[in-house]
C-alpha cells in the first residue's frame, strides 16, 4: 500500500497529534545522526514538545561544548546577545546623536557657502560699479572729442566757404534782357 502525500498544516486530534510528533521526533534525530557519521560533523538538535518537555541530540560530544563552540564562532556572546536586545534604545539615541551633529555641520557648511557667495556679489557689485563709472567716463570724454571735432569740421567747411566766396563774387549776376531789339 502506497502513502499519500501529507498536508502541511496542524492536525487537528490531539493523539495524532502526539504519535506524529514522536515519530518524526525519532525520524529528525536519526536523520541528524546519520548525517554525522556520513560526513564527520558535529551536529546539535534541540526540539520542545508542545508540553514543554525537550529532547536534545548532540554528536560528538554534549551540546553544552557545541553551543560554547557556536558562541565563540559566531561572535554572538549570550551576554552581548542579552545586551543587545537592552542597548536598542541606547544605539537609536547614538543614531540620532551623529544624525544631529551631521544636520549642524551642514547646516554650519550652508551658511559658510551662504556668507562666501554674499561676498562674492559684493565684490561682482562693486567690479561693475566701477566698470560702469570707467564706461561713463569714456563716454563724456568720447562725448568731448566728438564735440571738438564737430567744431573743427564746421571750422574747416566756414574757412572753405570764405575761399570759395573770395573767387565767385558775392554779387549775382544780373540778366539784361534786350528788349530794344525786336525782329
Amino acid at each position: 500500500m502506497a502513502r499519500g502525500k501529507v498536508q502541511m498544516r496542524r492536525i487537528e486530534n490531539p493523539v495524532h497529534r502526539q504519535v506524529t510528533f514522536c515519530k518524526r521526533r525519532m525520524g529528525l534525530l536519526k536523520k541528524a545522526k546519520e548525517l554525522s557519521v556520513l560526513c564527520d560533523a558535529d551536529i546539535g538538535v534541540i526540539v520542545f514538545s508542545p508540553h514543554g518537555k525537550i529532547y536534545e541530540l548532540a554528536t560528538n560530544g554534549n551540546m553544552q561544548g557545541l553551543i560554547e563552540r557556536y558562541k565563540n564562532k559566531s561572535n554572538l556572546p549570550e551576554a552581548q546577545a542579552e545586551s543587545n536586545e537592552q542597548n536598542i534604545p541606547q544605539v537609536i539615541q547614538q543614531d540620532v546623536l551623529l544624525l544631529r551633529q551631521e544636520v549642524d555641520l551642514l547646516q554650519n557648511s550652508l551658511s559658510n557657502l551662504e556668507v562666501w557667495v554674499n561676498n562674492i556679489r559684493s565684490t561682482k557689485m562693486q567690479i561693475m560699479s566701477r566698470e560702469i563709472e570707467m564706461l561713463k567716463n569714456k563716454e563724456g570724454i568720447l562725448k568731448a572729442a566728438n564735440d571738438i571735432l564737430q567744431e573743427r569740421i564746421i571750422a574747416q567747411t566756414s574757412i572753405m566757404d570764405v575761399g570759395c566766396n573770395m573767387m565767385i563774387p558775392q554779387v549775382p549776376f544780373q540778366l539784361t534782357t534786350e528788349s530794344n531789339y525786336y525782329f
